[in-house]
């Protein structure tokens, strides 16, 4: 098979590039980027140089190179590998330097490798959920976004993370459920739920989690499921319209959550 390459521009993520990749011929010089890189070894292994050091890339690691440093890469062996990337603008990656750690004081980066599967599994399934959709971000894969982003930079010690304590106000709680009743057939975003809060996106995430005890987007998914439950029992409506009606646009998601919430399809309800 033949070399490729191809990224991706997340324009609900300004300064965001994905990137995903098959080398079994091509080999990067030395170079640098200016902006933050973050990697991820699929298939096969990746040999890579930085720092004064040759280290292994493979599936489990994640590479960490920060803007200036510089590298390489070859594939290790006589076989192909497949990378997948994340691409962090420094605007991008102070925003979220900052908004993690509370101050806008710049972050301690250096290369790094972390030897980590469980994380490289969650940065692939995000990968892969970004790029569905041409892009598009929902509430699920936003909350992913930004506390995977925190994991890395306190596994990488490139930002101390600010210490959110407490839960949301009973003013606050309300405003949020007000609102999702309100928009429920509506895309509903993390930016638009912390604002109503006037929270920050992180402590809104965290904040949240200690106030309900699940996530906003198994919360928002469960309140939608409840609505059709009611809107099906009136029997006006058909499962699609119920479907549209609550904010699920794919039939077939609709289907799935249904059954996954009550044991039964939406036309056994």
């Amino acid at each position: 098979m033949a070399d490729h390459v191809q990224y991706q521009h997340i324009a609900e993520v300004p300064g965001l590039v994905l990137g995903a990749a098959r080398f079994s011929e091509f080999s990067f010089d030395l170079h640098f980027h200016l902006d933050y890189h973050i990697g991820l070894v699929t298939e096969g292994v990746q040999r890579q140089r930085f720092g004064g050091k040759t280290v292994l890339l493979g599936p489990g690691c994640v590479s960490l190179m920060p803007p200036g440093e510089i590298h390489d890469g070859t594939r290790e062996g006589g076989g192909a590998f497949t990378l997948q990337t994340f691409r962090l603008s420094p605007d991008l990656l102070d925003n979220m330097a900052e908004e993690i750690g509370g101050s806008p004081r710049e972050p301690e980066l250096a290369g790094i490798v972390l030897e980590d599967p469980v994380l490289a599994g969650h940065l692939l399934r995000l990968h892969d959920a970004m790029r569905r959709n041409d892009g598009a971000i929902t509430l699920d894969v936003q909350s992913q976004w930004l506390t995977l982003m925190e994991c890395l930079f306190r596994q990488s010690r490139a930002v101390v993370r600010q210490d959110v304590k407490g839960a949301l106000s009973p003013m606050q709680w309300q405003r949020v459920k007000d609102y999702c009743f309100a928009h429920l057939g509506e895309k509903i975003t993390l930016d638009e739920l912390a604002s109503v809060c006037g929270l920050g996106r992180f402590h809104f995430l965290r904040q949240f989690k200690q106030t309900v005890g699940m996530t906003p987007h198994a919360w928002l998914v469960r309140l939608r499921l409840e609505q059709a439950c009611a809107l099906l029992a009136r029997s006006a409506h058909t499962i699609a319209e119920v479907a549209q009606g609550v904010g699920f646009y794919d039939q077939s998601h609709f289907n799935r959550a249904f059954r996954q919430a009550f044991g039964v399809p939406p036309s056994n309800y």
